[in-house]
């Protein structure tokens, strides 16, 4: 018995400290001064009027053909590498500060919250903090949200993936207009419901130029229709 009790004490040892660093590293990827400098990085960019606001994480930031996919509409990039729907939300009226009387804005940020254990409850509040700022700074801009990726590299994340992008949908139904749902994330999945991997990069986590091509034939019409051109 005490042969079997030294190891079963190291491994509880174990598994408790990892819970801890679990939680600690939840608790860093809710502490927006991670992407201070990224931000401070956009305050000193000139300012931009009447421009289609991207604004999110790595998908949006990496989202390198954005100005020319949304042509003739004007698309501004305002994404910033790991970023997590808490931080957006954190971060959106200095950002929008520089980016004063959007024409609409695309918001997509949430998986990274789900990579670092954070709720499926927590994220949706996230992205409910995000469209109160831009009701208050931006009343007359839609708010876009789109939904959250299934990638190859975060199987595990898939259900509650699937279960956001219905709380996002059912948001979106249930307001006046200013807020709008749209499905990008289908657009790479086969006929089984899977990522396709071949529009993924090596880490399975982000898009290749025809993933994104993708995106586009789902997200510039919707916002062409709604908005006109430019």
């Amino acid at each position: 018995m005490r042969c079997l009790g030294m190891p079963l004490v190291r491994f509880v040892g174990m598994l408790a400290v990892g819970y801890v660093a679990l939680r600690l590293l939840r608790r860093l990827m809710r502490w927006p001064a991670l992407w201070e400098g990224t931000i401070r990085g956009f305050d000193r960019e000139p300012v931009v009027g009447r421009a289609v606001v991207f604004i999110g994480s790595s998908s949006i930031r990496f989202w390198q053909s954005l100005a020319s996919d949304m042509a003739p509409l004007p698309a501004l990039n305002r994404g910033f590498g790991g970023a997590t729907a808490a931080g957006v939300a954190h971060y959106a009226r200095r950002i929008f500060a520089r980016t004063p009387d959007p024409r609409a804005i695309v918001f997509y940020a949430g998986v990274n919250d789900l990579a670092w254990g954070v709720s499926e409850d927590e994220v949706v509040a996230d992205v409910e903090r995000f469209v109160a700022v831009c009701r208050e700074v931006a009343p007359r801009a839609p708010v876009y949200l789109l939904s959250l990726q299934l990638t190859p590299s975060r199987r595990r994340s898939w259900p509650k993936v699937r279960r956001i992008n219905d709380r996002l949908a059912s948001m979106a139904s249930r307001s006046a207009g200013g807020v709008r749902y749209v499905d990008v994330a289908s657009s790479v999945l086969d006929a089984a419901g899977r990522p396709r991997r071949e529009l993924f990069v090596f880490d399975g986590i982000h898009m290749n130029p025809e993933g994104y091509a993708l995106w586009t034939a789902v997200l510039r019409p919707r916002l062409l229709q709604d908005l006109g051109p430019a």
